[in-house]
């Protein structure tokens, strides 16, 4: 018997046994939108969430790193070796990257 909380566009944000403030709709727990729910908030989905959050949060740390580095909070040769060598790496990377995209835009033809 779940009662559910929505947000403002009508989306169900949560699931309780019990009524409560935000949860007080009642709907079946065979009912679709719940099913629908129960499926986005599994294991598998969260997982999926912490991945992709886990790349932004490679990014950050980069940034993060840089900003410490530029500002003589940090100097580069304080870090580890192996996170010296993934850093360069990335940032090689990265250059490679912008060079390519201003090579090829998505206008343009291959052919």
């Amino acid at each position: 018997m779940p009662y559910v909380a929505r947000d403002e566009t009508g989306r169900i944000t949560g699931v309780s046994e019990r009524p409560s403030g935000s949860a007080s709709e009642f709907l079946p727990a065979d009912s679709p939108e719940v099913q629908d729910y129960l499926r986005s908030a599994g294991p598998m989905a969260v997982r999926q969430r912490l991945t992709g959050s886990d790349l932004e949060m490679a990014r950050i740390t980069e940034d993060l790193i840089d900003v410490l580095i530029g500002r003589n909070v940090i100097n580069f040769t304080d870090l580890p070796i192996e996170a010296q060598k993934k850093l360069v790496a990335r940032q090689k990377l990265r250059k490679n990257l912008s060079v390519l995209s201003n090579l090829v835009s998505d206008e343009d033809s291959i052919i």
